[in-house]
C-alpha cells in the first residue's frame, strides 16, 4: 500500500497538474524540483485529501469519547484580563473581546431579531479537529448561534483567504454534514463575516435560507 501511494506521489510530481509561476521555474527541472521540495507538504494534503475522499461511503460524525455532547452549562468558571461584557441571549453570563470586530458582532447577535440565543466558543471544547501541513490540528470557530428558526449556524468572522483557512473551513463543511446526516441534533449551517459589519446581513439572509 505504502509503495503504490509513492508511486501516486512520484506521478504527480512528475504530471502537469502541478504549475509553478512563473514559467521559467516550471519549464526549468533544476528550478521545479526545490520549489516542489519546499511545497511538499501542500502535495500530501492533496494526496491525502484525495485518497480520503475516495475511500468516504458516507460522513458520520465521531463524537468526543469522554464528552460525546457538551453543553453551554458545562463550562466551569475562568479569569481573564481581557475587555468583556454582559449579554442577554448568551448562557455564558459575560462575553469576551478579542478584538473591537467581535465586540460589535457580539452586539449584533444579542440585537438581532434573527438570533433567539448565541454564545462565544472560548472555553467550550467545541472543535473541528483538521489536518494541515501534515499536522493534525484544532479548529475553534467564533460563534455557536440559535437562529429563530431552530437551526444552528457556526458562524466564524475575521475572513481571512489563506489556503490554512481554505483546508479549516472543507473540514467544518464536513462537520456540517456529518452532523446533519445524523439527525439527531437539529439542522446545522455555517458561515463567514468577511468584513466588518457583514454580519447583520448574514444572519438575517441564512434564517431566511433555513426558512426557505
Amino acid at each position: 500500500m505504502l509503495a503504490h501511494l509513492l508511486q501516486i506521489v512520484e506521478q504527480l510530481i512528475r504530471c502537469d497538474w502541478i504549475v509553478i509561476k512563473p514559467q521559467a521555474f516550471n519549464q526549468d527541472q533544476l528550478r521545479r524540483c526545490p520549489i516542489v521540495t519546499l511545497n511538499m507538504s501542500r502535495v500530501v494534503q492533496h494526496v491525502f485529501d484525495a485518497v480520503r475522499h475516495g475511500k468516504t461511503d458516507r460522513l458520520a460524525p465521531v463524537f468526543d469519547r469522554d464528552h460525546p455532547i457538551r453543553s453551554t452549562g458545562d463550562m466551569r468558571t475562568w479569569y481573564t484580563g481581557k475587555p468583556c461584557a454582559r449579554r442577554k441571549k448568551s448562557h455564558i453570563n459575560v462575553c469576551v473581546y478579542d478584538s473591537t470586530w467581535e465586540a460589535s458582532d457580539a452586539y449584533v447577535l444579542d440585537h438581532s431579531d434573527a438570533v433567539s440565543a448565541w454564545v462565544k466558543n472560548d472555553h467550550l471544547g467545541f472543535e473541528v479537529l483538521y489536518l494541515y501541513a501534515g499536522v493534525v490540528r484544532k479548529y475553534r470557530p467564533d460563534f455557536l448561534v440559535r437562529l429563530v428558526n431552530g437551526e444552528m449556524l457556526v458562524l466564524e468572522t475575521k475572513g481571512h483567504g489563506s489556503e490554512q483557512d481554505q483546508v479549516k473551513r472543507c473540514y467544518l463543511s464536513e462537520w456540517i454534514q456529518a452532523s446533519n446526516a445524523h439527525d439527531g441534533f437539529g439542522g446545522w449551517r455555517w458561515a463567514v463575516a468577511r468584513h466588518s459589519g457583514e454580519i447583520r446581513d448574514l444572519l438575517e439572509n441564512t434564517a431566511r435560507a433555513g426558512d426557505g
